[in-house]
């Protein structure tokens, strides 16, 4: 049990100072880290588990907390929780100091301008990486790719979609 918080702790930290642009551009390697490397859980259950974690209030990455729960139990929780948002904290503090002591400097915008793709692409992933796990039947990938189409070329609430991908999910279940 303390070889694998110990682990948790380790992933988790290396994971929180790659965070750039929000939690979950960390995705991609949280999930081969647990499902790939360590076998602790499976691609559906990483995928229900982030599902769980962002229907519930609260912050963005609660699927940390959810996923030390799983792992190792209270001990779990906790180590899971600090080592992904201590480390960024830290990090921010010191980025946000020097970031507003050089806001003059023309090599500022260059940097920004660098991590808007990078924070892009690393959001993109971590969908594929929740998208592919989640997506288990043909019937599923068709309401995913329906529902990502539906986004990309109307003006309909987000939020809509997502109910109507909920329950077109759940009438699906029993075509499976």
């Amino acid at each position: 049990m303390m070889t694998t918080v110990l682990t948790l702790a380790l992933i988790f930290a290396e994971l929180s100072l790659l965070s750039f642009g929000g939690g979950n551009t960390i995705l991609p390697e949280m999930q081969r880290q647990i499902v790939d490397v360590h076998h602790w859980m499976t691609a559906p259950e990483f995928s229900a588990a982030f599902a769980l974690a962002q229907a519930a209030p609260g912050p963005n990455l609660m699927i940390v907390s959810l996923l030390g729960w799983r792992i190792a139990g209270l001990p779990g929780v906790i180590t899971t929780t600090i080592a992904t948002y201590a480390p960024a904290f830290i990090v921010t503090v010191i980025a946000y100091n020097l970031w507003n002591r050089f806001k003059d400097r023309p090599w500022r915008r260059i940097v920004q301008a660098g991590l808007v793709p990078v924070t892009a692409g690393l959001v993109c992933s971590g969908a594929t990486v929740i998208t592919a796990g989640a997506d288990t039947t043909i019937l599923l990938a068709a309401i995913t790719l329906i529902a990502t189409a539906v986004i990309l070329t109307t003006r309909v609430h987000p939020l809509f979609v997502l109910g109507f991908g909920a329950i077109a999910g759940i009438l699906s279940a029993g075509w499976s």
